[in-house]
């Protein structure tokens, strides 16, 4: 499994919501984008192209099999 992360350096920018709507979704209150849900299989390539797209480098992905960040 990994786990998705948002960081509070997040600006809602939507870029994520976009290309993996079923994975994030924004916060108005917050003001920021949430995974939809934290933990997902493994190999998901619309979060790790989320990931790439985020202009504040704010989504971290972790394997939690072994506790090391996956790599975009």
């Amino acid at each position: 499994m990994w786990r998705i992360t948002v960081a509070n350096t997040c600006i809602a920018s939507g870029s994520c919501v976009g290309i993996a709507p079923d994975r994030f979704e924004l916060d108005d209150a917050e003001g920021r984008a949430h995974p939809v849900t934290t933990d997902v299989d493994p190999d998901d390539e619309a979060v790790l192209d989320a990931v790439a797209s985020c202009p504040m480098e704010a989504i971290s992905v972790v394997d939690l099999e072994t506790g090391e960040p996956v790599e975009v």
